[in-house]
């Protein structure tokens, strides 16, 4: 049967979610609405969102270059082969990355934004590259009148003091992958040429936040296998770093089985996770800063009413070219055929894109046309789900009933955090913001 919508209880009462745009509505408590036709009539009376009509495939807007495909460590748990991705390491060279460059801006009308990655392997390995390429793109975009922005991922051990000033002088996210303390991180986290890994990405973090020279948005991603530590442990060593969001991502593929999850492993995750949770939910009902980027993005993604019936933009608005010019649906799945969506001399195959779109759409999913977070999820990341099959499903509602959960709290107790998170958090006297301690 497919869930129209969805109940769930807050410590202010009873809410119900309509699945299709997600809207949330308070219920009047001493009332059974589980088998309620009334409710049931009344939502699918409803202006619908979300059809089963695919979408056509648009414009690029967002585009990652694959610049190292190849890595200076050797991570346990790496699903792109150290960047190789099943073939030897390989750089991009000048005149591929200035291909995909003008493919990007040439589907930019002036005064819209764009936004162009850097990925690898470590994307550092090449940095003559990622200069030369973020100086050339700057200033194609100015000609063009279009905004672009710049990301990059990184391990952040290979950083130097011209790096940090490059991330500094353009309009650059860093995302950096880093798995907890020193013991945690380099239990999975090897540098190829020996020492510690957490050593030498916390000194490329250090140089990164030197005043002065503080990228756009500084994040820190951390990889959670089944044997890794306690996530809320983890979590505040990883905030200790002072960057502005930490998140944990879980890993579904990997050449090692020891490090997926399977289904058994989610409920411990889960229960973790929680309590990562509940400690930014109290940090933010005190105005004090915990960015926990899990919880915040979907606090935010509740809060706009987000409803998608795509997990991400992959082969839509967001495309990855490898370091031999083959654009790929996504930077997961470079030198996948089953992904392969053009390459930068012919273009972007739009008949391969639609025919993604379509056949990847969540209400021709199994079994998410009767799963009531179907348009909160969006059916799962599509490397994942190729590669492993839903195996996080039950993981996913349990994080999203605490999510909806928490929202109606929030909405509730702290109003401004939504309408004005910039001005919400208490600041010290210099200023900066108050971390929760």
């Amino acid at each position: 049967m497919v869930a129209d919508f969805h109940l769930f209880r807050s410590p202010l009462g009873e809410h119900v979610l309509a699945v299709d745009g997600s809207r949330i509505y308070d219920l009047p408590e001493g009332t059974d609405f589980s088998a309620s036709p009334e409710l049931q009539d009344l939502l699918a009376g409803q202006r619908r969102y979300v059809t089963e009509t695919p979408l056509a495939p648009p414009p690029l807007r967002s585009l990652s270059l694959n610049v190292s495909q190849g890595c200076n460590m050797s991570c346990s748990y790496c699903y792109a082969d150290e960047g190789r991705f099943g073939k030897h390491s390989r750089q991009m060279g000048s005149l591929v990355a200035r291909k995909a460059v003008d493919r990007l801006l040439d589907s930019v009308p002036a005064g819209q934004d764009a936004v162009l990655g850097y990925m690898g392997g470590e994307p550092f390995l090449n940095r003559h590259l990622i200069h030369e390429i973020t100086s050339y793109a700057a200033e194609a975009a100015q000609r063009r009148g279009v905004r672009l922005r710049f990301s990059v991922t990184t391990n952040a051990t290979l950083l130097r003091d011209e790096d940090a000033k490059l991330l500094a002088r353009y309009p650059f996210s860093v995302a950096i992958s880093l798995d907890g303390g020193r013991a945690e991180n380099d239990t999975r986290r090897r540098v190829r040429a020996g020492g510690s890994a957490y050593d030498k990405a916390s000194a490329g973090i250090a140089r990164l936040l030197r005043p002065g020279w503080r990228p756009r948005h500084v994040s820190i991603r951390a990889t959670v296998t089944p044997a890794s530590g306690y996530l809320p442990d983890l979590l505040d060593d990883l905030m200790g770093f002072d960057v502005d969001e930490v998140g944990f991502a879980p890993v579904l593929v990997s050449p090692s089985a020891r490090d997926e999850f399977a289904p058994a492993d989610f409920k411990v995750f889960l229960d973790q996770m929680l309590a990562c949770g509940e400690r930014c939910k109290s940090a933010i009902l005190n105005r004090r800063r915990y960015p926990f980027s899990n919880f915040e993005t979907a606090m935010q993604e509740i809060a706009r009413g987000s409803h998608r019936p795509y997990p991400c933009g992959a082969a839509a608005g967001y495309a990855s070219v490898s370091a031999e010019g083959q654009i790929s649906a996504c930077h997961r799945t470079i030198d996948d055929p089953a992904f392969a969506i053009g390459n930068l001399d012919a273009g972007l195959d739009d008949s391969r894109r639609a025919q993604f779109l379509s056949e990847k759409h969540v209400l021709r999913q199994s079994p998410c046309t009767t799963c009531w977070a179907r348009f909160l999820c969006g059916g799962g990341c599509h490397h994942e789900v190729a590669a492993r099959g839903r195996q996080s499903c039950d993981y996913i509602r349990g994080w999203l009933e605490f999510c909806l959960s928490a929202y109606a709290e929030l909405s509730s107790a702290a109003q401004e955090y939504f309408l004005s998170p910039e001005t919400y958090f208490i600041r010290d006297r210099k200023g900066a913001l108050c971390q929760t301690s």
